[in-house]
């Protein structure tokens, strides 16, 4: 699913990811951890094709990133990659059913199809007697799964996750969690995830750690 080699990243004088390589297969759910600073976020954003790498190569799907125009690179993160953020992202004028609707709109997707997926997605995430509700009026928890759902919208080959419970309360987080692996478990989704919550990291098939702009570890465990 995902390939990078080799992958670095400064900011002025500071080298943040100092030649990073990993590989990450379809259906894995993989967490990388480490402490603030690390690089886990900016490695995370390169993967997910949100930030440019200063060097070496990123495959997703066997599509070398760097090939893709501004224009390719835009068509292509909307239909094969999904996002879910600490803070949602939410917009706050939309319905959670028209938020979750949004990626498909920005593929032109006809309005009919697009509900129609947007309505089963809020279902199977337990939000059907909300989709005509606004962020405002959702709990923490709700609008995180609202994100989830809109991160599905287009069937994306991976999703990357940047600390997705880390913004909400214990039982929240929990809940949050086991619905990434019901995902994994009903769609064979892949997901990224950026994290310091220890749980999740420990319930991942790999836990991978940053420290110093680099990969340090790589502990596997069995799938269940």
């Amino acid at each position: 699913m995902i390939e990078a080699t080799n992958i670095k990243k400064s900011y002025g004088g500071l080298q943040v990811l100092k030649g990073v390589d990993v590989a990450i297969a379809s259906g894995e759910i993989v967490t990388i951890v480490g402490k603030s600073g690390a690089g886990k976020s900016t490695l995370l954003h390169i993967l997910g094709t949100l930030d440019a790498a200063d060097g070496g190569n990123l495959k997703i799907n066997g599509t070398l990133i760097s090939a893709l125009n501004t224009k390719q690179l835009a068509d292509f993160r909307n239909r094969n990659i999904g996002f879910v953020f600490q803070f949602h992202h939410l917009l706050p004028e939309f319905s959670a059913l028209e938020n979750v609707c949004m990626p498909a709109f920005i593929q032109k997707q006809s309005e009919v199809k697009a509900k129609q997926r947007a309505k089963e997605l809020l279902d199977y995430l337990g939000l059907a007697e909300r989709l005509s509700h606004k962020p405002s009026q959702l709990s923490g928890g709700e609008q995180q799964r609202v994100a989830v759902a809109r991160s599905l919208m287009n069937q994306p080959g991976v999703v990357f996750a940047d600390e997705p419970s880390g913004n909400l309360d214990s039982d929240s987080s929990r809940a949050l969690h086991q619905l990434l692996f019901d995902l994994r478990r009903d769609f064979q989704q892949t997901f990224v995830i950026v994290t310091h919550n220890e749980e999740l990291a420990a319930m991942s098939d790999r836990r991978l750690e940053m420290l110093d702009g680099k990969l340090m570890n790589n502990s596997q465990r069995e799938n269940l």
